[in-house]
């Protein structure tokens, strides 16, 4: 530990973190305050915290969006999703290179602009799309990076010049519509007077409501599971990290009906017995912070937060928000603990559901902000109304991120047993060819599948939904994934670390069509390897992707597979190799 008295610079001068628990708001503070955290707050919150300093600079660089270095007056972070890269990102990074002054992930020699590549924001349905110092830029073209770049220059604030954010809702199937229906602040909550906590655990497992986050675990189960565990306190978490790119439907649910989601949380809290809920909100997603702060203020000036909730005698439940700050990996559930807890996102080894030992080590919920809004609705409508979509294994709806090569990409809410044909034709698909589902670490789809059901016994999956036209090619979209993985891997467990390495440089072989068909034999071997030994389930699903295409495209792969048996140098391209060269000193 740093005993030494250390200078302290800004707000930590009279102002330090109590427990390890506030740190990550404390080095925001900093961040926001600098661009930057700088070493002296590190020192004073060493010393404030008794912890060293190199576990504080640990946990800084774990983040993508906390930086010991100045990162520029104005900090751009560029999308670089799947969906991106298909719309136009390379274009947009052009102009942002010539406007800014620098190259991508660096600062411009004046300070002013620092340019960064970063994972998907949440915005596939409006790309190419860029935040700036957090707030959002969408459809992106030249002309519009220009303009954006020169007002800057001015001394414009981006909060002042930055796009508005529509949901676009796209479709609702009628009557039987849970989530996307009108939405009146305390219709759920009301209804839990004169209820039990074991009324509502029954009702939650009438339903047949599965965690919308990917895993689908049967909610109530969850829910009664930590109820009955004798310890406490109980804690509820709302994990609004959606990191996996082309997902944004949590986007929507937050910026369209943010009280939704807090009802759902205090349902949770009612029926397990808890006093305290945590909204994880992503770092992408900081320009709602304030409105759903905004709402949470609301709520307890009408008596739906603090305590006698709605007149419940001895119901008290109280939210707050915690600020991620940038990291895929806590998406997964005991990742996103150990980051509210002041320490690296890393996942936990699973000796304990979070429902035994979870925050703090007690027990805690967590579930996503879908799965929030739909026990809201289900309280609020009865789980006979939540009956009447879906099919017997698999009732309800489900929300689907739509983006890619489609005319109308946004959210749908469908019911489950709906076709991936069906999706398409809503979504007027552009002659769809590679289609992804749940993300990078979901499944690709090629048309011969388009008859496949979203359900429980066919594609039980998350909610994004990616479409590639024909005139994608594959190569590059599971590049682009690989790239993703390998970027935001914790890098905790070898298996993750490596692998996504080594898969780099055989698809690098592809690309130059250089090859053979051992080094297919090569990626299943790492692929599996990964999926039985990784510490979590996003490095188990990283090469997943990759060995479905290879599976469900044979013929594009044979034509880049032993198509140089003698491994000749065949791929180098002049032009390629000078590209960069040519373009700044033209």
């Amino acid at each position: 530990m740093n005993k030494r008295k250390t200078k302290r610079s800004g707000h930590a001068k009279n102002n330090l973190p109590k427990t390890r628990i506030e740190l990550l708001d404390y080095l925001w503070m900093s961040q926001n305050e600098h661009g930057y955290i700088p070493q002296e707050d590190i020192e004073a919150y060493s010393e404030a915290l008794g912890i060293s300093t190199i576990d504080i600079n640990g946990v800084v660089t774990f983040y993508h969006f906390l930086s010991l270095k100045p990162r520029g007056r104005y900090t751009i972070y560029l999308n670089k999703s799947p969906v991106a890269g298909c719309k136009g990102y390379e274009r947009i990074r052009n102009a942002f290179e010539i406007g800014c002054g620098t190259q991508i992930n660096g600062v411009d020699p004046s300070g002013m602009f620092g340019l960064f590549e970063t994972a998907c924001i949440g915005l596939s349905d409006m790309e190419p799309a860029a935040l700036i110092n957090f707030h959002p830029f969408t459809n992106l073209n030249s002309l519009k990076v220009r303009d954006i770049v020169a007002q800057l220059k001015q001394g414009i604030d981006p909060a002042d010049i930055c796009d508005e954010v529509p949901d676009h809702i796209r479709y609702t199937p009628g009557d039987r519509t849970v989530l996307l229906r009108e939405y009146n602040p305390g219709d759920a909550i009301h209804r839990l007077r004169g209820q039990s906590p074991e009324s509502v655990l029954e009702e939650i497992k009438k339903s047949g409501l599965r965690g919308m986050g990917g895993a689908f675990f049967p909610t109530g189960i969850k829910w009664e599971s930590c109820r009955k565990d004798p310890e406490s306190p109980k804690y509820i978490f709302c994990n609004a990290d959606e990191g996996e790119p082309g997902t944004f439907k949590d986007r929507v649910l937050l910026n369209s009906m943010p009280g939704l989601v807090l009802e759902g949380m205090v349902t949770a809290g009612f029926a397990v017995g808890s006093e305290e809920g945590v909204i994880y909100l992503r770092a992408e997603y900081k320009w709602m912070q304030e409105k759903i702060q905004h709402v949470i203020d609301h709520f307890r000036k009408m008596n739906l937060l603090g305590r006698n909730i709605a007149g419940i005698e001895g119901f008290n439940f109280n939210i707050r928000i915690q600020m991620g700050a940038g990291a895929y990996v806590c998406g997964e559930e005991t990742a996103m603990l150990n980051s509210i807890e002041g320490k690296r996102g890393e996942p936990r080894n699973k000796r304990f559901f979070p429902t035994e030992r979870g925050y703090m080590q007690k027990p805690t919920v967590i579930n996503n902000v879908e799965t929030f809004c739909a026990a809201a609705r289900i309280v609020q409508l009865g789980a006979d109304h939540y009956l009447k979509a879906g099919t017997p294994n698999s009732p309800g709806t489900k929300l689907l991120s739509v983006s890619g090569d489609c005319r109308l990409p946004g959210i749908y809410e469908i019911p489950m047993g709906t076709t991936v044909r069906e999706v398409l034709e809503m979504a007027e698909a552009d002659r769809p060819n590679f289609i992804q589902v749940s993300g990078p670490s979901g499944e690709c789809l090629s048309m011969a599948e388009a008859d496949r059901v979203f359900c429980e016994d066919d594609l039980n999956r998350g909610g994004s939904f990616m479409v590639f036209s024909r005139s994608r090619d594959i190569l590059d979209i599971l590049r682009n994934y690989n790239h993703f993985f390998k970027t935001e891997s914790c890098g905790l467990c070898t298996p993750c670390r490596a692998g996504n390495f080594i898969i780099e440089k055989k698809l690098d072989l592809f690309k130059a069509k250089l090859a053979q068909k051992n080094d297919v034999e090569d990626l299943r071997s790492w692929g599996e390897i990964m999926r039985m030994t990784c510490r979590c389930g996003l490095g188990k699903t990283a090469a997943g992707s990759l060995l479905m295409a290879h599976d469900k495209f044979p013929e594009y792969f044979k034509d880049i597979v032993n198509q140089n048996p003698e491994r000749l140098s065949k791929g180098f391209s002049l032009a390629d190799a000078v590209r960069e060269y040519d373009r700044f000193s033209s």
